[in-house]
Parts: C-alpha cells; structure tokens; sequence
C-alpha cells in the first residue's frame, strides 16, 4: 500500500514538472512554451515590451508613457487609467490610459497565448488583451479580442475581426464573438488558440468560443480567416469610445493587474 502510494506522488510530481516546462499537450494539442513573463523585474523588460503611443482611434486616444501609469509590484504588471487632474501638467489630454505591446519584438504564429488579469470596473472603463498582424492593413489582415470589458459588466466580449466580418458584414455565419461570464472580483487566465482550421477562445481554461475557418475559394479563405501569420500581443487600460461611452471620470482612477502571460508554439 505504501509503495502504491509512493507511486501516485511521484507520478503526480513528474506531470506537475512537465506542465510547468510546458512539455505536455493541452486540451489535447501539443504545446511548447516558448515565452513567458511574470513581471517579477522592478521594471518593464523592453527586450519584449514597447509602450503603446498615442493615436487617434478610441482605444488609444488617451495613451500616456507617463510614469504615473505603470506599476511592478508584488509580481504583477499594474496599468491605469486616470483623470488627468496635474498628473501630467504637459499634457492637454483630459484623460491617461497606457498599455504595452509586443510589436517587432515578439510574435506568434500559430499557438496558445494566455494571460491572468484581475480587472477593476469603472464608467467608461475599456481595459483589453489582444493581438494585430505584425503586417497588413486594418481588417484585411484580421484583429483577435481575447479578452474586452466594459463599464461594470459582469462578463467579457472574445472577438475576431477580419475583411469578412467588418467590411462584409458576416458576423453571424459563423458568429464572429461572444460573451462570457467572469468571476469580477478575482483574477481570471483569458487564453487563445491559434490553430489553422478556427480560433479557439477559453476563459480559466474553459474553452468558450470557437471562430472556424469557412473551406472555399482562396481568396474568400483569406478575407474569413487570415490567421496564423505573426501576431503581435497588446494588454492595455482603455477608456471612453463610441462602444464603451464618453470617457467619464466618476470611477477613476482604475487598474487592471496582470500576473503573468504565457505563449505556446504547436509542434
């Protein structure tokens, strides 16, 4: 009895190692873990991670690279979103968001991306984890929303964007988003799949929302679904837009913590 014993523990240590090295498939694909952060550093690591920069879209209308923003603490990645009441008294922006990127330091192709988050609510509030092409033109080229929150909803949006989708209108054969439930007080693990036949979409490792590739012609094959080419990943706090509302400081300052991300290859 003992000796059985004995077995099962070492049995479950050994699984338990190949997990953590990534060496074992995951819901049922074989996976490698080529990259990971657990923003354990005093500072961001730049040799994978650029501040995002301002635009004139609505998720990056607001963009800061102010100090004031960005936090490492505890092992977790803090973004903010402000009002920008003397934090910055050289920027004429009423409000101060930020968010980091990946783009021309890192990308993935085909394979697994996941991130732990706690999220903080707010009115106006938009925090997101996501991906763009690291080349091609806005929607040709696609755009996957692994994780968006609004406001003080209680769940979140997973979402692919393409020429398909956007420009043709086919949003619903097959359905190009859903929403999901969310534990909102505590941290959450919000994770893609890049395969070559659909984008898979799982939420604390509950797959929740599966996006396939249409078979036809090339071309249409490429407006539906022009994944698998590099990707690179953004995590950012965002606020005001015409899908979230007018930026409103009733609830700022808000955070959104990240604990870590983790990034798998297929063999």
């Amino acid at each position: 009895m003992k000796s059985m014993y004995m077995r099962q523990v070492m049995m479950t240590m050994v699984l338990s190692v190949l997990l953590m090295v990534g060496m074992i498939p995951l819901h049922g694909r074989n996976y490698k873990l080529v990259w990971k952060d657990q923003f354990r550093k005093h500072k961001i690591d730049t040799s994978y991670w650029s501040m995002i920069s301002r635009g004139t879209s609505d998720w990056n209308r607001y963009m800061s690279d102010n100090d004031a923003l960005y936090d490492l603490k505890c092992g977790k990645l803090v973004l903010r979103a402000v009002a920008n009441d003397a934090v910055d008294a050289g920027d004429t922006a009423s409000f101060l968001t930020c968010g980091i990127c990946t783009k021309g330091k890192f990308t993935i192709g085909q394979g697994k991306v996941e991130v732990r988050v706690k999220l903080e609510a707010g009115k106006s509030v938009w925090p997101a984890i996501w991906m763009l092409p690291q080349t091609g033109k806005w929607p040709d080229s696609g755009e996957i929303d692994i994780m968006e929150r609004l406001n003080h909803d209680e769940f979140v949006y997973q979402t692919v964007h393409t020429y398909y989708t956007h420009m043709l209108k086919h949003k619903t054969d097959p359905p190009n988003y859903k929403t999901s439930e969310i534990r909102s007080e505590s941290y959450n693990v919000y994770g893609v799949e890049i395969l070559q036949d659909k984008i898979v979409f799982s939420i604390n490792g509950k797959e929740t929302f599966a996006y396939p590739r249409i078979e036809g012609k090339e071309y249409e094959e490429m407006l539906q679904f022009p994944f698998g080419t590099p990707y690179y990943i953004l995590i950012d706090m965002q606020t005001g837009g015409s899908w979230v509302g007018p930026a409103d400081d009733e609830d700022l300052p808000v955070e959104m913590k990240v604990d870590w991300i983790k990034v798998y290859s297929l063999r």
